[in-house]
């Protein structure tokens, strides 16, 4: 079993005591980070008691101890997953070639960058996310918030750990920055773009964390591959921790839902928003919205960027080792949607340039089964609507479908037609103002907002009505 640490100064299971430089690197940025987590971490919440998760072990049976303790306090720290003894580079020009365990000195450059863009993700979640306490729909969901705060800033760690542990001053630079750059500013913004958008409200709360925190599912997994071991046991550790950020999205989602469909029923009218329910034709906008924000997460479908990362052996597919293939991929092909005059095709592309495209193929049709379990709450409730997603080429800012205006169902439309119909696709302001109408912060014991029904289960066997978030 692998202990965590929880005696030093940062809870550690990578013997931080022995390595002096290292641990006095880490000491400085903690101070930093504290300072930011404070500036910037959950507005108003930072001296109240949360019921939280943590890590005790890495291992399936420790890594989840359940207690009270004040964010500011909560033991952030640097937690790799077991090594696998042997582990040998599954894919790419060094296939076959035993995982490095120190970074490889033609590949520094690359692997620092793809390190750095992973952990600017996490800061920036939680800037996004900052002033939603305020407005919770329960002190169950207050507490799942904060939950999904404190392990993105565990993430943050765990990548600051690897820019200082194996990249030098470079590295420390890199570190100092994650915590200078700011979710939507204009003169030092997050490195991708779905992080510098607003999350307003809990339904865009509840999306993202669907949406946009399983595309992080999918770039860890990736990750997860890379014939680079300190990274690759770093990010098998973070997906346990991410499974559970996709529940609160799925789930948040679904109770929205079946809320409505209550509504529905009840009142025997579509037109919910009379009795305070968010209607399933608005949730349906929200939905278009932050799935194509979250496509272009993936990057251009043809990318050299992602061929070569490929090859190097750095960042590898999703489930690489299931897939029945030489795991080199020079001659092979893949099938990639593409603009072809106003008409979308597809067409056999070199599978290498075309990875960004394949794990995009991954992530749809995934996120396709989180749909089809909210239509089912739909169909069960006897009403004859179905949530769908919006075509890939929907909305697009990066890639070939960029800026191109392409209906949900597909159609390419010229300006004067996307004009005219945008309203019906996407959240107006009027749709924005009336959902933030609804966020009222809903703090006693068990009680849930009107437009969203409650959780099936409460955390840890507590009940409903638990004490998730202790405000006095």
């Amino acid at each position: 079993m692998a202990g965590i640490d929880y005696l030093e100064r940062i809870p550690n299971n990578v013997s931080l005591a022995e390595n002096r430089r290292l641990r006095r690197a880490l000491e400085e940025w903690q101070p930093k980070f504290l300072e930011w987590w404070t500036d910037m971490g959950p507005h108003g919440y930072q001296a109240k008691e949360v019921y939280l998760r943590t890590a005790t072990s890495v291992d399936a049976q420790g890594w989840a101890q359940f207690g009270y303790v004040k964010m500011p306090e909560y033991r952030w720290g640097i937690f790799l997953a077991e090594p696998e003894p042997g582990r040998a580079i599954n894919f790419g020009d060094h296939k076959g070639a035993p995982a490095w365990q120190e970074v490889p000195g033609e590949y520094r450059g690359v692997l620092r960058r793809l390190i750095v863009t992973q952990g600017d993700t996490e800061p920036a979640s939680v800037e996004q996310q900052r002033r939603l306490g305020r407005t919770c729909p329960s002190l169950y969901d207050l507490r799942n918030l904060f939950q999904v705060n404190v392990e993105e800033g565990r993430h943050l760690w765990a990548m600051v750990y690897l820019l200082d542990a194996y990249f030098g001053r470079d590295g420390r630079e890199e570190s100092e920055a994650l915590l200078e750059r700011r979710s939507g500013d204009r003169d030092k913004p997050r490195i991708l773009g779905a992080f510098n958008e607003r999350t307003p409200d809990w339904l865009s709360y509840f999306m993202f964390t669907y949406f946009t925190d399983r595309d992080g599912k999918y770039q860890l997994a990736s990750l997860a591959e890379s014939g680079f071991d300190p990274l690759s046991r770093t990010c098998r550790f973070m997906l346990t921790e991410e499974a559970h950020h996709m529940f609160v999205g799925e789930t948040g989602v679904g109770r929205v839902v079946q809320r409505a469909c209550e509504l529905m029923r009840e009142h025997k009218t579509d037109d919910v928003r009379k009795y305070g329910g968010i209607d399933l034709p608005t949730l349906q906008k929200y939905l278009n919205f932050h799935f194509s924000v979250s496509l272009d997460l993936f990057g251009s479908e043809i990318s050299t960027n992602a061929a070569n990362f490929y090859t190097m052996g750095l960042k590898g597919r999703f489930e690489e080792t299931k897939k029945n293939d030489d795991h080199q991929l020079k001659t092979a092909t893949y099938p990639v949607a593409e603009l072809d005059g106003d008409r979308i095709v597809t067409r056999e592309e070199p599978a290498l340039p075309s990875l960004n495209e394949r794990l995009r193929d991954d992530y749809v049709e995934d996120c396709a089964r989180g749909v089809a379990r909210w239509n089912q709450i739909i169909q069960k409730a006897g009403i004859d609507v179905e949530l769908k997603l919006p075509h890939r080429a929907f909305r697009r800012a990066i890639g070939g479908f960029a800026e191109v205006r392409v209906s949900p169902d597909g159609r390419v439309l010229s300006e004067a037609e996307w004009d005219a119909k945008k309203h019906e696709w996407l959240p107006t302001e009027e749709d924005q103002a009336y959902v933030q109408s609804l966020m009222h912060g809903v703090t006693e014991r068990g009680r849930f907002a009107n437009w969203i029904a409650p959780s099936a289960r409460g955390i840890n066997g507590q009940p409903l009505d638990f004490e998730y978030v202790r405000l006095a």
